[in-house]
């Protein structure tokens, strides 16, 4: 798929990501780069004793691995800056093993200031296997605009 610039993009664009699996490897990768210090996400055993029973991956770490799919997907015809986050609602837990997909759509887009640039804001929500959403959040960009 080729990428789009902010003239190409319409409300209500959507797209789909790849899919990728959540490893308990990764997982722990992941809490030792952040510093994250929880028990429940250094140690096995405490983390059996949450209500999940094992230990899933922190809600950040979902994010991060939202913003590798959403780029996956090649939506933009060269690099958009993300400027931000908005409405981040953890819904589920995502445990190692599952497989996460991102489906995004763009719900507003505005010129800027700035010449050649506007705003694209895209709802994603990143899914499981079972088609639960895991985590919503409205992602703010600047786009360029295709050059004449």
């Amino acid at each position: 798929m080729s990428g789009k610039r902010f003239q190409e993009m319409s409300v209500g664009d959507k797209f789909t990501s790849p899919s990728k699996t959540i490893t308990e490897t990764a997982i722990t990768l992941c809490v030792g780069l952040a510093g994250m210090t929880a028990r429940f996400f250094n140690d096995a055993e405490a983390a059996g004793k949450t209500p999940l029973g094992w230990q899933a991956a922190p809600g950040r770490m979902t994010l991060m691995m939202m913003g590798g799919l959403e780029e996956q997907t090649e939506i933009w015809a060269e690099p958009a800056l993300l400027s931000g986050f908005n409405n981040v609602r953890f819904r589920k837990p995502v445990m190692a093993g599952d497989t996460i997909h991102i489906e995004m759509e763009i719900i507003e887009k505005r010129e800027t200031s700035k010449p050649g640039q506007g705003l694209v804001v895209h709802r994603s929500v990143c899914r499981n296997q079972r088609n639960e959403a895991v985590l919503e959040v409205d992602n703010v960009h600047v786009v360029n605009y295709r050059q004449e």
